[in-house]
């Protein structure tokens, strides 16, 4: 006799637990929303932000990141299963990286938190190797022509950081207000960190 074991699946698991609890009235799908929206965009990230904003600080600790990624983050201690190798790759004018895992949705949720809804989908999959100057002209992001883009194709053995650029305007801001200019998106390649406040747009 066979036996499904679809419930080992997390996933699973936390659906049929949301659906539960929707239908027993004990919570709306919009809450829900608003805590996976906040996990994913602000609480998740914070631990890879960390991380940029000590790149963009302190030049040997750029170093050992672009080395060792996972020895890196551990440095701050930032570690899981999920980091067994994570590989940092740094933008510049010259080069832009970005993320994508054609297979599945690998993604170094330690240091980035949930994987957003797009990531996921096959159409970025897809495009993102494919056409990957357009996809990140959808994002809002019009790179010059001369900037060559890279993409990263993350596996199960294999994760991706983007250290994104440096904003302009930040010399001599602290870590922890660099810290806060670091988005989910730029680092994964699909955005830029914030401008700081007071600069022009």
């Amino acid at each position: 006799m066979s036996h499904s074991h679809d419930l080992d699946d997390p996933g699973l698991r936390a659906a049929a637990l949301e659906a539960l609890l929707v239908e027993k009235g004990l919570i709306s799908t919009d809450a829900i929303d608003a805590v996976v929206e906040h996990y994913e965009r602000d609480l998740g990230p914070r631990h890879g932000a960390r991380v940029v904003a000590r790149a963009w600080t302190d030049a040997d600790y750029r170093a050992r990141l672009l080395a060792d990624g996972t020895a890196a983050v551990a440095e701050l201690g930032i570690g899981g299963l999920e980091l067994n190798t994570l590989v940092a790759v740094e933008n510049t004018p010259e080069v832009h990286n970005m993320v994508v895992c054609t297979l599945c949705s690998c993604y170094p949720w330690p240091v980035l938190g949930l994987p957003p809804k797009w990531y996921k989908d096959p159409a970025y999959r897809a495009r993102a190797i494919a056409e990957p100057r357009a996809v990140l002209g959808e994002f809002g992001m019009k790179l010059p022509q001369e900037t060559a883009i890279r993409v990263w194709d993350s596996t199960s053995e294999v994760r991706y950081l983007v250290v994104p650029m440096r904003p302009d305007g930040t010399d001599g801001a602290a870590e922890a207000e660099l810290a806060a200019l670091v988005t989910r998106d730029s680092m994964v390649g699909t955005g830029l960190p914030a401008a700081p406040a007071g600069a022009a747009t």
